[in-house]
């Protein structure tokens, strides 16, 4: 230490704080008063040393004072040590609790190293612990009971927080379904991308610039398919030939989650569709389940859904000639009206009438034989669709809508399965996320009162289920995956 202190007269050295709380004194003893609590990653500058302290200044807190000397690391910020730096880099990468510590040595190593040396390796890492930061913190923010004093790993995690701001990093934070959650900005994996990345580093940043859960839920309608838009241009970008297993089936998952929404959105605008809901079914079938791990498990069920809750825009219109047929013209603007008509009244004088601000899929009427009931799909939101039940009471015809789950809108989606002959039931499959978990069930549904008299984690555990599931559904379902 004496000698890399000797030599800063010629080059500058930083000292940068590896301990959290670790004491910033006002003089060398450890009996002084305590300026200020320094965590790890802090950045100080070295102005001398006596004792068993160095004698530095806190320019964050704008405090000098003393530190211990084991409590720091001395950094050159020279070109000839840079590679060193970069080797205590790629030891920290990937240790979960030293993100402030990783951040703060690659902000010494790109101020130290040559712009020719500088790769997508570094940036990748910045973006790696970033990332990682923000989900401790997500995860965290959501257990901690606002009533109860900090506890130390929370009091190290906002320290955390603020030296990674303090390095250049951004955050921005969102509520989803009553959680908060904390999001990197993605400017390291920008970098990423627009250098000569390796396929890896490429698909790590685009699947973190992707992240569903990191779009504003109060984006505006446009703006929410111009950034759909964006983030499957991002997701092309990756060469995925040269991936593992693992990796591709995370880019084909992501891929299937965007191209749903995409289909979602353009439907709302009356463009193409059909392309985009086929490519959204493509890339999920094209994963490699085997190779899927416990954390894919999650995201291959979440993108499933998603998928499922869009795949209506891959079929084409129903050209069934049954009892009852629907029929949609325009209401208010950006509303879809509902007309259910038979032989006997037409769309000036229809059975029931019913609009909407949805997505009305046509290609999913299905009518039963005798013309007492008829389904169909509406999808509310790109997540979320539901089913609509016309049926006829004692004195008319009624609608009801029947939701994924009695929760608020966030995942999920409800289909028509199949009708029970000669009785008033109903076959429906649903798949939805409720209180963070994914339930998927295959129902019995009474449609008078809309009860569920049976209900089953596989068809064949219901034997009316197993018997009368329709084909048609059978053979395009995703619940079946």
């Amino acid at each position: 230490m004496l000698s890399l202190l000797a030599s800063s007269l010629a080059t500058s050295v930083i000292a940068i704080v590896a301990q959290d709380q670790a004491a910033l004194r006002a003089a060398p003893k450890d009996s002084a008063l305590t300026q200020a609590v320094l965590w790890q990653g802090d950045q100080l500058e070295i102005r001398g040393e006596k004792l068993d302290y160095l004698q530095v200044y806190d320019h964050r807190r704008e405090r000098a004072g003393y530190v211990r000397a084991s409590q720091i690391r001395l950094v050159r910020l020279d070109e000839n040590d840079a590679p060193n730096t970069l080797a205590v880099i790629r030891f920290l990468r990937d240790t979960p609790g030293e993100e402030a510590l990783g951040m703060s040595y690659i902000a010494a190593y790109l101020k130290a190293a040559p712009a020719r040396d500088i790769t997508a390796e570094a940036f990748d890492a910045m973006g790696t612990m970033a990332e990682r930061l923000a989900n401790r913190a997500s995860a965290n923010s959501n257990s901690v009971n606002s009533n109860k004093p900090l506890k130390t790993s929370e009091l190290n995690l906002s320290a955390h927080l603020d030296i990674a701001k303090y390095v250049g990093i951004q955050f921005t934070s969102f509520e989803h379904d009553g959680r908060i959650q904390l999001c990197y900005d993605g400017e390291s994996f920008r970098r990423v991308l627009a250098m000569n990345a390796s396929p890896e580093q490429q698909a790590r940043a685009a699947l973190a610039l992707t992240r569903s859960e990191c779009i504003d839920p109060d984006t505006r309608p446009t703006a929410r398919a111009a950034i759909d838009q964006w983030r499957m241009e991002v997701l092309d970008r990756v060469d995925t030939r040269q991936l593992t297993p693992q990796f591709k089936n995370r880019i084909r998952l992501r891929k299937a989650t965007v191209w749903s929404s995409l289909a979602y959105q353009r439907a709302r605008k009356n463009e193409a569709y059909t392309v985009a809901a086929q490519q959204a079914i493509d890339a999920l079938a094209a994963v490699e389940k085997e190779e899927l791990s416990d954390e894919d498990q999650i995201s291959y069920t979440q993108a499933a859904i998603r998928v499922g809750t869009s795949r209506w825009a891959a079929e084409v219109n129903n050209t069934n000639k049954a009892a009852l047929q629907i029929i949609t013209t325009s209401g208010e603007p950006g509303e879809t009206c509902v007309h259910l008509i038979d032989s006997k009244h037409d769309i000036k004088n229809p059975l029931i009438k019913r609009c909407t601000y949805g997505v009305v899929w046509l290609p999913s009427a299905r009518s039963n034989r005798d013309g007492s009931a008829l389904t169909l799909a509406v999808q509310a939101l790109d997540s979320w669709r539901e089913l609509w039940l016309f049926h006829r009471s004692e004195q008319n015809w009624v609608v009801d809508i029947v939701p994924p789950a009695n929760v608020d809108p966030d995942l999920g989606y409800i289909e028509f399965a199949g009708w029970v002959p000669a009785t008033n039931k109903i076959l429906v499959a649903r798949e939805a996320k409720i209180a963070g978990r994914y339930k998927r069930s295959f129902d019995i549904l009474n449609m008078d009162s809309l009860q569920i008299e049976a209900s089953a984690d596989k068809p064949s555990s219901l034997s009316l289920f197993y018997k009368w599931q329709d084909p048609i559904w059978k053979h395009q379902t995703i619940a079946l995956r």
